[in-house]
């Protein structure tokens, strides 16, 4: 997980080496983006994330003010709470309703898994090559390509198998006007929430930059529960369900 400066002026207090991380935790630090690789604008038509240009995105026929208003309140399920970055406060809750569970936090960009032009060790000082979850294919999944979520790894705060929460389930990430579905594609520290692939957050209008990207706060993350996108990496597979169980969600809450 990545914490750019911008989320929080205390750095001192995250002194640690990567080494000593997560394979996904990443202390704050700044990285000389001069040389990062051009954000190409998608070409209308075109699959894959679309131009960061602020204009709405509607993935499905759910707004995002809709999913919003039905994430409010909370029957949590999670026995504590997530920090959103290290040395944040603990006040994260994982809440359920009927056929999902949900929180609202940050999006830290998460580069991990394949190695690709804008996700490798040279854009992202604390890239991991591999992902919790894999395609059919054995490979990690591919952050640059594919929107995917990351989860806490199990612990006595919540453990999200319990939850009927899988690897390559579906969610609904939302923020502003824009809804974005992903898989669930990685685990990331037992402490903390809020992060999405590097697609995820292009989709969504926010710098997907892996080191100085992100959004502090006001995104709303919906997963929902026994689902499975096949094959995990199908971007299209997963509109279609998750515009279905989005739909359901609306419905029956």
């Amino acid at each position: 997980m990545q914490h750019s400066p911008h989320l929080y002026a205390a750095v001192g207090a995250v002194l640690l080496t990567a080494s000593t991380l997560p394979a996904s935790a990443h202390p704050a630090r700044t990285l000389d983006t001069t040389h990062l690789p051009p954000q190409p604008l998608a070409r209308a038509g075109e699959s894959g994330p679309p131009a960061t240009d602020g204009s709405p995105r509607l993935e499905g026929s759910v707004t995002a003010a809709a999913l919003r208003a039905k994430a409010e309140g909370c029957s949590r399920v999670s026995k504590g709470r997530y920090r959103t970055d290290r040395g944040r406060p603990a006040d994260v809750p994982v809440c359920g309703k009927k056929g999902a569970v949900f929180w609202k936090a940050d999006l830290d960009v998460d580069c991990d898994g394949q190695v690709t032009a804008r996700c490798n060790k040279k854009t992202d000082p604390w890239f991991h090559g591999n992902t919790a979850f894999h395609q059919s294919d054995g490979k990690p999944l591919n952050a640059e390509k594919l929107p995917y979520v990351v989860v806490p790894a199990p612990s006595g705060t919540w453990d999200h198998t319990a939850s009927g929460i899988r690897g390559g389930g579906v969610a609904a990430v939302v923020h502003q006007d824009r809804v974005e579905y992903a898989v669930v594609g990685d685990t990331g520290p037992t402490g903390l929430v809020g992060e999405a692939s590097y697609a995820t957050a292009r989709s969504l209008g926010i710098d997907p930059d892996p080191a100085r990207g992100g959004v502090p706060s006001g995104v709303t993350y919906i997963l929902f529960k026994n689902s499975e996108v096949t094959p995990i990496k199908s971007r299209s597979s997963a509109v279609r369900l998750g515009s279905e169980l989005a739909r359901k969600f609306l419905e029956e809450n």
